[in-house]
């Protein structure tokens, strides 16, 4: 878009000269100011328009151009023409000064909400003990950067603890109910040993929330979620689903769903439904790696209006290390949904180190900029549709 007022102008140059005599195509120089208002600040558009009235001038007056002669530049049609340019000039100059504006008020917005990801959606761990984690977060709107979706991976005495979540609805109300989540999630991780329990508390806390916002919606404001729970010292992992897709399990030749059929209710309906949520246990040994996601994977279409068909890709894929298989996914959702995404789509990936590879992992991940549990680093890859 910087180069186009240039290619304007070469492109009038090249066709003045071949044009007859009656078809003055200089007057299209009178667009040269906005076509540089796409791109270029004011002071840029008003220099192009001087440049674009000189210009004028001097093809009207050049009889090598078009035969004319120089009495021919003060006729009544080039004096309209040099005015209309200025006026269009002037017009350019204003809307480069308002676009100047909402690109800098864009930009001050993005920061901001970038601010706000790395509190929401902080970085999970690369690597907590002898487990590899892996995020990413896309977003369905193009400048968008927080939403309803939400995932967290906490190291606990009683195992690592984690979370997919995904609000119902849209807005600053579901970024509100996600962060409220996570804030309870992030706390009771710690004090709760079972994760029934855990749940039980969080459960309550969106209640709590809910009846503090009020309103007629009470029971809508609810949140699918899955919980996982790796024990350090027993090689299984615990899960319990509050409506949510079911988290997959990939293993080498194997890639299946952790689902007993018997879901418990999404957080801050089960007081409506009476549901007692379970806990399911399943092996979970080196080498494992869990999939945990939101629905906005699975909910992808492509252009004919077909689902994404997550199971198959990944069995078509093979076993491959967390980062490898997240940005495979991530570029794939792109691809089928042909960069249209309807949802936000959120992913978390834990894969269980084989004995004998821990420190390996350990020496390697000392030569990386990855966090580790504990550490800080950069947020996970947010982009748009």
């Amino acid at each position: 878009m910087r180069w186009l007022p240039v290619m304007y102008v070469v492109g009038v140059l090249l066709i003045e000269p071949v044009t007859p005599v009656q078809w003055p195509v200089s007057f299209v120089l009178i667009a040269l100011p906005l076509v540089t208002a796409f791109a270029h600040p004011p002071v840029i558009v008003a220099v192009a328009t001087v440049f674009a009235v000189g210009l004028e001038l001097l093809l009207a007056g050049t009889p090598c151009c078009a035969g004319r002669s120089v009495g021919y530049i003060w006729e009544r049609h080039y004096v309209a023409a040099y005015v209309c340019t200025a006026l269009v000039g002037a017009l350019g100059t204003i809307l480069a000064a308002h676009r100047t504006r909402r690109e800098r008020t864009l930009a001050d917005v993005r920061f901001v909400a970038e601010i706000a990801q790395r509190v929401l959606l902080r970085p999970v761990p690369h690597r907590i003990g002898n487990l590899l984690l892996e995020s990413f977060y896309l977003s369905a709107a193009a400048e968008a950067r927080i939403g309803g979706d939400l995932f967290e991976a906490v190291p606990t005495a009683h195992g690592v603890r984690l979370l997919i979540g995904d609000v119902r609805g849209k807005g600053l109300l579901a970024v509100e109910t996600a962060a409220a989540m996570l804030g309870a999630f992030r706390e009771a991780a710690h004090d709760e040993p079972d994760l029934r329990a855990l749940v039980e508390r969080v459960d309550i806390s969106m209640a709590r929330r809910a009846d503090w916002l009020g309103g007629t919606e009470i029971g809508e404001r609810f949140v699918t979620a899955v919980f996982a729970e790796v024990p350090e010292d027993r090689r299984i992992i615990r899960i319990l689903n509050c409506g949510h897709p079911p988290p997959l399990l990939i293993r080498p030749g194997e890639v299946r769903e952790l689902d007993r059929g018997q879901p418990g209710p999404p957080l801050n309906l089960g007081m409506l439904v009476g549901d007692p949520y379970r806990v399911d246990t399943y092996a979970f040994g080196p080498g494992d790696q869990l999939l945990l996601y939101t629905d906005g994977v699975t909910e992808t279409r492509d252009p004919a209006g077909s689902f994404y068909p997550l199971l198959q890709r990944l069995r078509s894929w093979g076993p491959m290390p967390p980062p490898e298989l997240l940005e495979r996914l991530h570029q794939d959702l792109l691809e089928y949904s042909h960069d249209q995404l309807q949802d936000d789509t959120a992913a978390l990936t834990a894969f269980l180190l084989p004995e004998g590879a821990a420190d390996a992992a350990e020496a390697a991940e000392d030569g990386r900029d990855h966090p580790v549990a504990g550490e800080s680093g950069e947020p996970p890859p947010v982009r748009g549709s």
